[in-house]
């Protein structure tokens, strides 16, 4: 497959220079090479005055030496440009098929999607039958009609925007690909979809959005009441990982040592265990079945040098356990100081604790790509489906404990997920994440939130009902010192006094002075602390303009411990004291702090 992990999509009214146009989304699609350094392509086409240009940036990751995209129809008449894993593209194939025969044109999981597009099938039911994350622009050149969607919960990122010059409609997956070029732009929403006629311009964009994902516990007001099924966690979650492991090239795991991505590299040790044992043989002579590749990353103390980051301890241990090929990475203060500016630009945020966190994965993604790797895993989304950050002990009722995980599965795109996407493919590496897998969702989303709550009289944890799980003292999964360890945010368990280290320097960067000013500076979002002020600047001097600091939601700054601006009511000191780190719940973490540092 040619994985286009850049998607430029230019749709101009009534400019027929092909040339000059072809040569802008040529530079645009330069700015977003990092995502796609495998190959480039384009497409042209031309319906009555308009001309339209698809172009992609490719990361081969399935069948690497096959077709290139923009994907075509037999008759090149529709044109697909699409950063997507179609893990049910075997399926989708074999029933569309049988009442609409076609033929492949290449090996790629995504061709079905043109082939269902040609066939008739609306956009909204062809967005629901797609199995895994993506984000595509598609258009049929005959009737001028063009079809663009983006998955469930925005794994994959995609903007669009609007030159009004030419009343282009511009479609990317950053934000660095359209800022310069369009007079406004907006994120493309997740669970979406659009349907629109060339040369209709913004409002025919806004006329055909849809949203094609509404599952019942969306709604804040739905209180789901479903048991908790072990056995149903547990097997839903395996094929969420067995699924994402439909790859060509060499692939791994990111292993924090903590509870979420221990646990996706264990399921996914045995599931290639599994395919060994059996005799199963990959398709692509270019990639053998072997041990998998763990990686993680922690901060030296910054004056001995010594490892002391509880996630590169912990990290340790469950590559030995679990058995994976274990790669541990150091970085000091200053290096991930100098990556700062650079993790703004790529990361296209100015949200603190995605800043904090998104520097060391930064610095790992690197890392990982240096050694061949080009897609990984990672454990992202746990924690807000089944709350586990550790403000969720100060939950008040089932109620409240369950919209507060709506609210943060809902946000998904603008935090973590955004994070680990644009992080790693700064790099060049993609990034897969099996617990927001939609059909892992459908379980883990309905079990009533009693199941999930911490329940301090029976000593329950957060993600007690996941951890409980995967709890088999006959074939363990995981040590038990970590199916049972605390939750530690990846900016917090890189090191405790990487959090102290960055605030120190943000401190001598920014004055007293410059606080002063700081609401007439930034009016939206305005910046509570040094450190957000020092980050926004940084993140403007890349990204000026209204247009994209509203890329993020309001109220951002209202957070405690990575809480919703909501969940601030539900405790008295989380509205004096407003910090996204872990340790910032300071009640609840202490004893696990005390245990880190040998006391």
């Amino acid at each position: 497959e040619k994985r286009i992990l850049a998607i430029i999509g230019a749709l101009t009214n009534g400019d027929r220079d092909e040339h000059n146009l072809r040569a802008l989304i040529v530079d645009m699609a330069k700015e977003i090479r990092h995502r796609g350094p495998d190959w480039s392509g384009v497409y042209v086409s031309h319906f009555e005055n308009y001309t339209s240009i698809l172009a992609h940036e490719r990361l081969a990751i399935v069948d690497p030496v096959g077709g290139a995209q923009p994907l075509t129809s037999s008759n090149q008449k529709i044109a697909l440009s699409t950063n997507a894993e179609i893990y049910n593209h075997e399926k989708l194939k074999q029933e569309l098929a049988e009442t609409h025969p076609f033929k492949l044109k290449t090996g790629s999981d995504c061709e079905i999607i043109v082939h269902m597009f040609e066939s008739g099938k609306s956009g909204v039911d062809l967005a629901r039958s797609l199995d895994g994350p993506h984000a595509y622009v598609m258009i049929n050149s005959e009737t001028g009609i063009v079809l663009a969607g983006r998955d469930h919960m925005g794994i994959m990122p995609m903007y669009w925007g609007y030159r009004r010059k030419d009343n282009a409609v511009v479609f990317c997956s950053e934000m660095k690909g359209l800022h310069t070029l369009c007079d406004e732009f907006w994120i493309f929403e997740p669970g979406s979809i659009t349907q629109f006629k060339v040369g209709s311009g913004p409002d025919g964009v806004r006329a055909g959005m849809k949203r094609y994902y509404n599952p019942i516990w969306w709604d804040l007001s739905f209180l789901p009441s479903n048991p908790a099924d072990l056995s149903k966690i547990r097997n839903t979650l395996e094929m969420a990982v067995n699924k994402r492991l439909m790859a060509d090239v060499p692939f791994g795991v990111l292993l924090s040592g903590g509870l979420d991505s221990s646990l996706i590299a264990s399921l996914a040790v045995r599931e290639m265990d599994k395919r060994i044992k059996q005799g199963i043989q990959h398709k692509n002579a270019f990639i053998a079945l072997e041990k998998l590749h763990s990686f993680t990353i922690g901060m030296a103390h910054p004056e001995t040098g010594e490892v002391t980051s509880p996630d590169i301890l912990c990290a340790r241990e469950v590559a030995k356990f679990i058995g994976t090929v274990h790669h541990e990475f150091n970085y000091t203060i200053q290096e991930g100081i100098d990556a700062i500016p650079h993790v703004i630009k790529s990361l296209e945020t100015y949200d603190i604790t995605t800043i904090r966190a998104g520097i060391p994965m930064y610095l790992l993604a690197r890392r990982i790509k240096a050694m061949g790797i080009k897609m990984i895993l990672s454990g992202e989304g746990a924690d807000e489906v089944f709350g586990g950050y550790l403000y969720f002990h100060k939950a008040p009722n089932p109620s409240e404990f369950h919209q507060e995980t709506v609210r943060k599965v809902q946000g998904l795109h603008y935090y973590d997920v955004q994070r680990a996407n644009k992080a790693m493919a700064a790099a060049g590496v993609e990034v897969r994440v099996p617990f927001l897998d939609k059909q892992f969702l459908d379980v883990a989303m309905m079990l009533d939130p009693k199941e999930k709550m911490i329940n301090e009289s029976t000593q329950n944890i957060e993600k007690y009902v996941l951890r409980k799980a995967f709890d088999d003292s006959k074939n363990p999964f995981l040590p038990e010192s970590v199916l049972w360890r605390q939750k530690e945010q990846f900016s917090d368990g890189v090191g405790y006094q990487w959090i102290d280290l960055l605030k120190e320097h943000a401190n001598s960067m920014i004055s007293d002075s410059d606080m002063t000013g700081v609401e007439a500076e930034f009016a939206y979002n305005t910046p509570r602390s040094k450190e957000g002020l020092y980050y926004r600047r940084i993140f403007n001097s890349v990204f000026p303009g209204k247009h994209a600091a509203l890329t993020l939601p309001a109220n951002i700054a209202s957070t405690v411990a990575c809480s919703t601006p909501k969940a601030i009511e539900w405790d008295e000191a989380f509205k004096q004291s407003q910090d996204p780190s872990g340790l910032s719940v300071i009640d609840v973490h202490a004893k696990r702090r005390k245990l880190n540092n040998g006391n």
